[in-house]
């Protein structure tokens, strides 16, 4: 079930987040976040009345996802860069995809022009995720930024709405 976020969510958020943070490239933050944190970047977003929503199965969050501006500057108001996580266990049953059709439909009802989504290489799972809805790959910057030691290659998807 599809619900938004409320601030009683940010513990397992930060759970689910923090998997990624300490043994994956998909984000390229280095320490862990509190709850504290996801708190704060939740009342972020809803300040900015942007969609923050979690996926719950039997009363458990397994994923979550938002989006937020993708340049801060105001033309680009338009544009929106999309976050889509999901507990590192639950991967694979179709859940990603059931949060992203949402984002896109809100993002459709906000009058957004286009979603960015943002892809550290490598991340087979996430290109075929953009790929599923149409998301355009816009281009690669290589070696854009650094994790474990490594430089790692980003990608830019975009669907146009």
């Amino acid at each position: 079930m599809i619900r938004n976020v409320n601030l009683n969510d940010a513990k397992r958020i930060a759970e689910i987040y923090n998997y990624y943070i300490e043994n994956t490239i998909i984000t390229f933050e280095y320490e862990p976040v509190t709850d504290v944190d996801i708190m704060r970047r939740i009342e972020k977003i809803e300040q900015k009345n942007f969609p923050f929503f979690v996926y719950e199965e039997r009363g458990i969050i397994t994923g979550y996802a938002y989006f937020a501006n993708w340049r801060e500057r105001a033309a680009y108001d338009i544009t929106m860069e999309t976050s889509v996580y999901l507990d590192h266990t639950m991967t694979g049953h179709g859940t990603g995809s059931i949060l992203y059709q949402e984002l896109i439909e809100r993002a459709r009802r906000a009058n957004i022009h286009s979603l960015i989504g943002v892809v550290s290489l490598p991340n087979p799972e996430s290109q075929k995720l953009h790929r599923k809805f149409n998301f355009e790959l816009i281009g690669n910057f290589k070696e854009a930024g650094t994790k474990f030691g490594k430089l790692i290659d980003v990608e830019f998807w975009q669907l146009i709405l």
